[in-house]
């Protein structure tokens, strides 16, 4: 993992995070209880069924499993899905690789971070009492705003609890979804591939691994570099 030797002279306004997937490895937590309620109903879930959701809004994947025959109202839907995972999250938070030490590397150097998740805030503050310290300056969560993501709303509120402008942060996002949310408030946008491909497009920058990633090359993308480090030539599966 890279480790800065110095700060860089312009740090980024703030880093803006998604959680699952990005900062932490819940994905399959999700899966599994997505897979435990459509089953307890007489239904099936498959591995690409679960793929599909990945980064959506919680009342409309609950819709979604509703339609695979949960006979449950999407609000419970939702409660079930999210104690589930965070009872999991409780007993050992699975950091991403490199998630940990970036967020210190910021809280070293004074960047104010904020957790951007369509999680709801009961499970978004079980990650931020295990982050370091005072990291998270703001959490917008899914429950906290009236547009899910991919529309911007949520990135545009964290910016504006921080009071920084959105076209001075980085954001950082693994899922389609929600980098189509961070590009659209104009954040700088970097992709993790974690479980799903990232494309390229103008102006993204691509990653495989947060443990590839340190202050200074936040702080390069912030104003204006591009870093791609999976390439045009990565096969999309």
């Amino acid at each position: 993992m890279p480790t800065p030797t110095s700060v860089p002279d312009v740090l980024p306004a703030a880093v803006l995070w998604d959680m699952d997937g990005t900062l932490i490895d819940t994905e399959p937590y999700w899966m599994a209880a997505e897979t435990e309620l459509v089953e307890a109903h007489g239904g099936t879930w498959r591995h690409e069924d679960a793929l599909a959701l990945i980064g959506s809004e919680l009342l409309s994947s609950a819709e979604v499993l509703r339609a695979r025959g949960v006979d449950l109202p999407a609000e419970q839907i939702v409660d079930f899905l999210i104690d589930r995972v965070a009872d999991e999250v409780r007993r050992e938070v699975p950091w991403q690789p490199g998630a940990f030490e970036l967020l210190t590397d910021l809280a070293d150097a004074g960047v104010p971070c904020a957790l951007v998740t369509m999680s709801y805030r009961r499970l978004a503050d079980v990650l931020v009492a295990a982050a370091p310290a005072g990291v998270f300056g703001a959490v917008v969560a899914g429950d906290d705003v009236t547009h899910g993501k991919p529309h911007p709303e949520a990135y545009l509120t964290a910016a504006r609890q921080l009071g920084v402008d959105v076209r001075t942060c980085v954001a950082v996002e693994d899922s389609p979804t929600g980098i189509a949310s961070a590009l659209a408030s104009q954040a700088r946008t970097i992709g993790v591939e974690t479980m799903l491909p990232v494309a390229p497009e103008p102006g993204l920058s691509r990653v495989t691994s947060l443990a590839d990633l340190g202050v200074g090359d936040l702080a390069r993308i912030a104003h204006g570099s591009v870093l791609d480090l999976i390439g045009p030539a990565r096969p999309a599966g």
